[in-house]
């Protein structure tokens, strides 16, 4: 019997033709969808070749508008990411306090920045550093959109962190007070670094979210991020919208792929390094324990 079939009962034979059939029809169906799309996109003239070729042909397309603005979405989610991950752990940790007056502050500060729409705590960002500092007009965006993407983030990565946490067994706790350890390095030492590896997953898919919301400063807050580059390239290109923007969407999917695969290759060296870990003792099925008085340490006799 395998695996999948403790699962689901398996698919008899008419049940695996109606699968084909269904995937026939999906696969019929999206190559129709696509064709009327690319139709549309003739008829309107967006896939004349001289609206894909400065992409090409052209390396200002790159050097002036492409390469600068992904260094700046790389700078807002570097930032973002560098200050998020140790506040929203920070937090995430404080909410599993055994005091109360540090476990309700940091819980009400969770919810109430997890609550508000990254958006939203970007312009009140920007209006706040516009009225209250001297900063400058030229990185105030940057400003705003790093400080809207920190308090949003960190608020999830502290429920990221909580739950793993909590996710694990009790008895790691129990063990660890057993030989005399305070909280704070049963925290430490102990429950979280056991935890990274269940947290990854759900971190990674954060990280992700960070570096596609540095879009929003670009849109509406005027920071010259990848995705605002498309309004100047179809300014000085031909209105090449469509061609545009999907090479913004395809420099996005590599920075994302190659995110989650980097993370993917630490997660799997988090893993093995934790089964390479401990002593272990390898005997035969012939070898017994023996002990000696008045001593405690065995002593290994094979017969």
């Amino acid at each position: 019997m395998s695996n999948l079939s403790v699962l689901y009962d398996a698919p008899g034979p008419r049940a695996k033709a109606r699968n084909v059939l269904y995937s026939v029809v999906f696969l019929v169906l999206l190559a129709l969808a696509l064709w009327w799309v690319l139709d549309i996109m003739a008829d309107k003239g967006q896939l004349d070749g001289e609206k894909w070729s400065p992409f090409v042909t052209d390396g200002r397309v790159w050097t002036t508008y492409l390469i600068p603005g992904l260094l700046n979405t790389l700078k807002a989610a570097a930032l973002s990411i560098v200050i998020a991950l140790p506040l929203g752990a920070l937090l995430g940790m404080a909410r599993l306090s055994d005091h109360w007056w540090v476990r309700v502050p940091a819980g009400t500060v969770v919810e109430f920045f997890r609550a508000i729409p990254v958006l939203l705590m970007m312009f009140f960002a920007n209006a706040a550093y516009a009225q209250f500092t001297d900063i400058s007009s030229d990185v105030r965006p940057l400003y705003a959109v790093v400080t809207g993407l920190v308090l949003y983030n960190a608020s999830v990565i502290a429920e990221i962190v909580r739950a793993g946490i909590l996710s694990l067994p009790s008895g790691q706790t129990d063990a660890a007070k057993a030989i005399g350890m305070r909280k704070s390095q049963i925290m430490v030492y102990v429950l979280l670094p056991q935890a990274v590896t269940a947290m990854l997953p759900a971190l990674v898919s954060q990280l992700v979210v960070i570096v596609k919301d540095t879009a929003l400063g670009g849109a509406l807050l005027g920071y010259m991020e990848l995705l605002s580059q498309v309004r100047v390239i179809t300014a000085n290109y031909g209105a090449n919208t469509i061609a545009a923007f999907t090479v913004v969407a395809l420099i996005f999917v590599v920075l994302n792929y190659l995110l989650t695969s980097f993370a993917s290759w630490v997660e799997g060296r988090v893993r093995r390094g934790k089964r390479s870990t401990g002593a272990v003792l390898h005997a035969d099925t012939n070898t017994e324990m023996e002990f000696d008085e008045p001593h405690t340490v065995p002593q290994v006799r094979k017969e």
